[in-house]
């Protein structure tokens, strides 16, 4: 109470109210003062309490910014549960699936595996050799590379021995690995192979608490001071007694932090989002099952891990969500998203799958040119039974067991064997989650019987917050808030949009050594902003429609969301592969467009030859072209007048003038990783697209 009274205090006099009550206890806390006008920080706060009285516990706050804190769990009747560390989480789970396999990954042509008895003894080992190595409580054990068991067992090692485990993406430059590793306090950076070794080495000198690098993948080419392979670390903790884990284990506190994960850094320094042991155990438990409504299957649940770890959305469900219900998880090979992913599918034969819109989008594009060059008959039976199974999953509740005759022809024959193909015959739950998909993305994999559940939240909630599910389910959104969390909207339109605000035992700690930004998120109630426009339906299902930073205000002060505008210039234009809405400031908007082109197989990079559904599209309307050079350097007048067509059509669906796209250019290259228009999970970089492309920008607005 006394608490809640100092944050509402505002400007009041903070020096009196703190000399009032001290004062009487003999205690000389202000040795500066306080003006009027000064507020105190909830850190503050919490000085300020533990001074009050030293023989009790001081109040938790909602937020902290720094590693070693620990923080008040928003636990309330919906979600009573005693929490729990990682720890208690593994140990349970040996408890009830010691016997089972929990990874799977290839060596020599053949799986290996791990059970998990096997998987938390190496973990106890691991964790014995960072004590060895020097980690230090609250300081990180930094993993560089893919997807891997020593990636799994290196970051639960880590959290065992109390430090706190952080992700880097592999595609970062040296000085983006420094960042992290710096602002983390990195004490153990694990690395992949020499590729990742080397950008470490560049910046080894540059990190005073780095005391060690451990090498996974590769032998070393020479010997190095406290440069170790995987091998010689994990002999190193034998030394260790046992009874110092175990004491380093029973002093965690589920409201103290053990994962570190950093965003993107779109819009400034990447921030390093704080998650404790609650946050990762309670959304491992209640997240992952949200949209089941329904007891676990018998079965094993069988997932491939191959998106990047150092993302929350993967880290939850591949890692995390897999100790807590028992899953065995894949391990797709470094190329997955080249093209080896499918492979991988189909002799894992997953269960469940997780894939953010533009690996969904990329598997729609590569059966539509399948499809292309196919004969005229085996068209006409796919475009049959796609259009039945859409036509009956729209006008039925996804839950129906209910299907006529024709419904289950179509996909005896057809559909099933195209699910095959991609190694789902016994996948049940098709996720995506990280941005919003597309209406004919979902409408594509709902034709082939395969609902795509959006899952919804962001770093700060440790990943999903709200959930789709086989039992929750409505197409177009992404579900409703888990078990134990709650979702508001605030400063509502006239249409019902609003912030989406997120308040559970999945709002995060705060942010690393960052009040402002800190405070910024997270409201004087505890509600976390995400910056997200939505609505919610009478029901509770939220359906996000953008997003605050990303809303285009042009010169006459209209709003204009982006991402609607961009969906239905793709849906009416086949041959658009990416369409990025621009005009902030601007008395008019403005696109530009990419066209669908084939990938490399060695970078997965675009190249300059079209797919074949472009080719197919430009062939319709009495084009020749088969590369995108040749669309652009010679302006294809039957390609361009399509493309002016279908913006036609799409300003004539907009509701406003405002909202109508004016000009547009093609650019010579398609969106990519390593162009720098996507993110490590494909998600679109809007300001390096504005900042890469402002010349063409800018030629839309010259007078």
């Amino acid at each position: 109470m006394f608490r809640k009274r100092l944050l509402l205090a505002g400007i009041v006099n903070v020096r009196n109210i703190i000399l009032n009550i001290l004062q009487p206890k003999g205690i000389n806390i202000l040795r500066r003062t306080l003006t009027d006008k000064q507020n105190i920080s909830k850190e503050s706060l919490t000085y300020s309490e533990t001074i009050q009285d030293k023989g009790k516990e001081p109040p938790e706050p909602l937020w902290t910014t720094f590693a070693d804190s620990v923080v008040k769990l928003r636990i309330d009747q919906s979600c009573s549960q005693t929490p729990i560390t990682v720890h208690q989480m593994f140990k349970e789970t040996v408890d009830k699936y010691g016997p089972l396999n929990a990874m799977a990954s290839k060596k020599n042509g053949k799986w290996e595996k791990i059970t998990f008895a096997e998987y938390y003894n190496l973990s106890w080992k691991a964790a014995k050799s960072f004590l060895k190595l020097g980690l230090e409580r609250f300081h990180s054990v930094a993993i560089l590379g893919f997807n891997s068991p020593e990636w799994f067992i290196s970051a639960v090692g880590a959290i065992f021995a109390g430090g706190i485990v952080t992700g880097i993406y592999t595609t970062n430059s040296p000085e983006a690995c420094h960042y992290i590793a710096y602002n983390s306090k990195a004490n153990i950076i694990v690395v992949e192979n020499q590729k990742q070794l080397d950008k470490i080495m560049q910046i080894w000198s540059r990190l005073p608490c780095l005391k060690a690098v451990v090498l996974y993948n590769d032998s070393l080419p020479e010997r190095h001071p406290n440069l170790y392979t995987m091998e010689e670390f994990m002999e190193l903790g034998n030394e260790i007694p046992e009874a110092t884990l175990n004491d380093t284990i029973s002093s965690q506190k589920p409201n103290q932090c053990c994962v570190l994960v950093y965003t993107s850094g779109t819009t400034g320094k990447p921030k390093g989002a704080m998650l404790s042991h609650d946050n990762i155990t309670w959304t491992a438990a209640h997240a992952s099952r949200a949209g089941d409504m329904q007891p676990a299957e018998i079965q094993q649940e069988i997932i491939v891990s191959y998106l990047p770890l150092s993302h929350i959305a993967a880290q939850i469900y591949d890692l995390w969500t897999g100790i807590k219900w028992g899953e065995q998880v894949y391990f797709a090979e470094p190329d997955a998203l080249k093209g080896s992913l499918v492979n991988t599918l189909k002799e894992a034969q997953p269960t469940s799958h997780m894939g953010v819109p533009r690996v969904w989008e990329k598997i729609m594009e590569k059966l539509k040119d399948t499809s292309a060059q196919s004969g005229f008959m085996k068209k006409k039976v796919l475009s049959w039974a796609m259009s039945i199974s859409l036509e009956r999953n729209l006008s039925c509740s996804g839950s129906s067991d209910l299907k006529p005759f024709r419904t289950r022809l179509a996909d005896y024959l057809v559909l099933a064997k195209i699910r095959s193909a991609l190694g789902f015959s016994h996948c049940q739950k098709h996720f995506s989650g990280a941005a919003p998909l597309t209406t004919e993305t979902l409408d594509f994999f709902l034709s082939l019987n395969i609902p795509l559940y959006q899952a919804y939240g962001m770093s700060e909630t440790t990943g999903p917050h709200c959930m789709s599910g086989p039992y929750v389910y409505r197409r177009r959104s992404c579900g409703k808030a888990v078990p134990g969390c709650k979702v508001k909207l605030v400063n509502e339109d006239a249409d019902g949009n609003g912030e989406i605000c997120f308040w559970g035992r999945t709002v995060f700690m705060g942010y690393l050594n960052m009040e402002d930004k800190t405070k910024e998120a997270i409201d004087d109630d505890g509600w976390l902003h995400s910056g997200d426009l939505g609505r919610l339906d009478k029901d509770g299902f939220l359906y996000v429609t953008g997003r605050i930073k990303e809303l285009i205000i042009t010169a006459g002060g209209e709003n204009v969301p982006p991402i609607p505008i961009e969906d239905e210039v793709k849906k009416e234009l086949p041959i658009v592969s990416n369409a990025m809405l621009t005009g902030d400031q601007k008395k008019f908007l403005s696109m530009l467009l990419t066209l669908k082109s084939t990938l490399d197989p060695d970078t997965s990079d675009p190249t300059d030859t079209l797919t074949e559904q472009a080719r197919e599209f430009c062939q319709k309307i009495g084009s020749k072209a088969t590369k995108v050079s040749e669309i652009v350097a010679t302006r294809d007048q039957a390609v361009y007048q399509a493309i002016q067509e279908g913006i036609d059509r799409v300003n004539m669906k907009s509701t406003a003038s405002v909202q109508h796209i004016q000009k547009w250019t093609v650019l010579e290259r398609d969106f990519s990783i390593s162009g720098g228009e996507f993110g490590p999970t494909m998600k679109l970089k809007r300001p390096a697209v504005l900042e890469k492309y402002k010349d063409e920008i800018n030629s839309f607005y010259k007078e």
